[in-house]
C-alpha cells in the first residue's frame, strides 16, 4: 500500500535572503566578505562551516583562477587566519563556486574563474541581483497577492 505524503513538493524558481548588519566599518576584508554572505544568504547565521568565505575572498584576490588551483588558494587563506580545515573538499569548494556563480557574482569561462566581467561587486549587485533577480521574484510574489485579491472579491 503506498502512503501518499502532505508535505509540499514545491521548489522555487529563485530565491534570494537578504539581511541587514551593522554598517561595515573597522572591519578586516575576511570579515567584510562573511559580513556580505550573510548579507545575501550565502552563510547563515551562527553557521561554522563558512569556507564559502574564504572561495570568495580567494576570487576577490585574483583576477582569474583556474579551478583546480581554489582549494589549495582555500587552505592558504585557512591557514593564515587560523581557522580550522573543515569543508575545505574539493567537491564542497566547486559546490561553493556553483553557488556564488547562481548569484551572478562570479563567471566561469572553461575551468577559469572570475569576478562576473570583472566588474565592480556593487555595480553586479545593482544590474544582476537588485534589477534583475530580485525583481523578477518581486514581481512574481506580486502576482501571488493581485490573485489572491482578485479570489478575495469573486
Amino acid at each position: 500500500m503506498e502512503v501518499k505524503s502532505n508535505v509540499s513538493k514545491s521548489i522555487p524558481l529563485a530565491e534570494i535572503t537578504l539581511r541587514k548588519y551593522e554598517r561595515p566599518y573597522d572591519m578586516d576584508k575576511r570579515e567584510l566578505v562573511k559580513k556580505l554572505c550573510l548579507s545575501v544568504g550565502l552563510l547563515q547565521p551562527g553557521d561554522s562551516r563558512d569556507v564559502i568565505v574564504d572561495v570568495f575572498c580567494v576570487l576577490l584576490d585574483n583576477e582569474e583562477i583556474d579551478g583546480n588551483s581554489v582549494p589549495d588558494k582555500v587552505i592558504e587563506c585557512r591557514k593564515e587566519n587560523n581557522l580550522d580545515l573543515k569543508g575545505i573538499a574539493g567537491s564542497n569548494v566547486r559546490r561553493q563556486l556553483k553557488r556564488l556563480k547562481d548569484l551572478f557574482l562570479i563567471e566561469k569561462s572553461g575551468n577559469i574563474y572570475r569576478i562576473t566581467e570583472n566588474e565592480k561587486l556593487l555595480n553586479l549587485f545593482e544590474e544582476k541581483i537588485e534589477r534583475f533577480y530580485l525583481k523578477s521574484i518581486v514581481s512574481r510574489v506580486k502576482e501571488y497577492f493581485e490573485h489572491l485579491d482578485n479570489l478575495k472579491k469573486g
